[in-house]
Parts: C-alpha cells; structure tokens; sequence
C-alpha cells in the first residue's frame, strides 16, 4: 500500500515538474507582455502581475505590416490543411479499402516520408523553388506545408478508416450507391474524429513553422508570415521587449483557441487513429 502510494507521489510529482517547466515560459511571455516596461527593464524580476497595461498590445497591432503577415499565415496554414485533407482522403480510401499492386510499398513510402526530418528538405525544396521561379511566393509555401503534413493525414484517416467495417459500404452498393458514394455517405461522417485531428495538426505546423518560409521569402516582405515577422519584430521596435511579447502572445492565440474548443475530440481522434490502424 505504501508503496504503491510513493510510487503515484513519484509520478505525480514528476508530471508537476514537466508541467512547471512546459508552461512557465509561456507565462512569462504573456506576463512580460502585460508589464509596464519600467517592470520589464528592472533588475528584480516580478513573477506577479501587479501593474497591467496593453500598450504593448497596442503597439504589437499597429505595427506596420502586421494584419498583412496574419492574413499571409491564415492564408497559407488554412490552404495547406484543406488540400491535406482532400488528398489524404482519396489516399487513405485506396490504401484501406483497395487492393492493388504497390499498396504496401506505397504505404512504407507513407511511413518513411514522416519520418524524414524537415531540415533535410530545406536545401532540395529551395533549389526547386528557384528553378521554377517559386521563390517569394505563397503558393510555394502552401505547396511544401501540404507535403509536410501529408504523410501524417493519410496515416492517421489509414486508421479511422480501417475501424468502420467495410461491409457497411458494401451494405450501401447494394442499395444502388457506387463505391465512392458508399464511402462519401457512409464512411467519411464517421471520419469526423481524424479529420479534426488531422486538421489541427495541419494547421499548428504551417501557423507555427519558420525555417520553410524564411528560406523562401527572401525578397518580398510583403509575402513574409507571422513567425518570421516575428523574428524581426524585436529588431523593428529595438529592446521593446514587451511589444515583442505581446506580438507572440497574439500570434499563439487563434492555435490555443482553437485547441480549447476541440481538445477532447482532438485528444481521442489521435489516440483512436494511433491504435486503430
């Protein structure tokens, strides 16, 4: 009894600690973008709020260029999850319910692509950029988010798809629909979970990725996104550090809400799509 006591104290305090570690930055980010900046510069830090104020919020939004860089990311990130999605579905119908010649050389393929770092294809995917004369352009980006976050989509829809029973399709031939009607009317409401999932995941890789997009938004900063205005945000206002927290805080806002609203479905269409396939 005592024992297995100890052992949950160990294990509770364990995940208190990572949880400590994992939050506080991002509650300094958003204290610090809150503070006063006499409270920001002094040499004893305060880990309170005490004094609040959003002019640097103020500052964050009207700065120049911002609610272009929040159209341009927006743009990109939502672009990339649809395209995803569509593509991911029709791939993961042929690999659950077809059976042709390749389908497990294709599905290794699948694996070995999610596995392969994205720093491997900085280089290749500039030189393509620039010989196709895709460098300074959105299009570019959207196009390289969508094969990043491909290879996960078509894993993850795999799985849901091979949980609903193929004989509920064939059920619905019967009564007159072709297979991709069968799949259209019948399986693909039951997908709700994965896409969810899918699209969530789709959408914090291409909001949040930086290295892709300053590599190939070089010259026009009209095309440039949040993350890398981000990283020339502090340069633009000097050492105003609470402008530059601020800006982060806004930036992160529209991923934590959306992952608020759909956190138990998210939480179980991974784990589902995980074990199910």
């Amino acid at each position: 009894m005592r024992t297995s006591l100890r052992r949950k104290a160990t294990v509770n305090l364990l995940a208190l600690v990572v949880f400590v570690f994992s939050v506080f930055p991002v509650y300094w980010m958003v204290l610090t973008a809150f503070k006063p900046t006499t409270e920001i510069t002094a040499e004893t830090p305060t880990f309170l709020p005490t004094n609040i104020t959003f002019d640097h919020f103020r500052t964050a939004v009207n700065a120049d260029g911002f609610w272009l860089f929040w159209r341009n990311s927006g743009l990109v990130a939502i672009s990339a999850v649809l395209l995803s999605l569509v593509v991911a579905c029709l791939a993961a119908f042929a690999v659950s319910r077809m059976r042709w010649t390749g389908r497990r050389a294709f599905i290794l393929m699948v694996f070995i692509a999610q596995m392969t770092p994205w720093e491997a294809l900085l280089i290749p995917m500039y030189v393509i950029a620039r010989d196709t004369d895709m460098l300074d352009k959105l299009p570019m980006l959207t196009l390289i988010y969508f094969m990043v976050t491909l290879p996960f989509t078509i894993v993850t829809l795999r799985g849901f798809l091979n949980a609903i029973p193929a004989e509920l399709e064939e059920a619905a031939q019967v009564d007159g629909c072709n297979q991709f009607q069968a799949f259209r009317r019948i399986s693909f409401p039951l997908l709700a979970p994965g896409l969810l999932s899918t699209s969530l995941f789709g959408f914090i890789t291409a909001w949040n990725e930086f290295a892709f997009a300053n590599l190939l938004i070089i010259k026009n900063q009209d095309q440039r996104t949040l993350p890398v205005w981000l990283s020339s945000f502090s340069n633009t206002f000097g050492t105003d550090w609470g402008a530059t927290m601020a800006a982060a805080s806004l930036f992160m806002l529209p991923v934590l809400l959306i992952f608020l609203a759909l956190q138990g479905r998210v939480t179980t269409g991974v784990a589902a799509g995980a074990v199910k396939g």
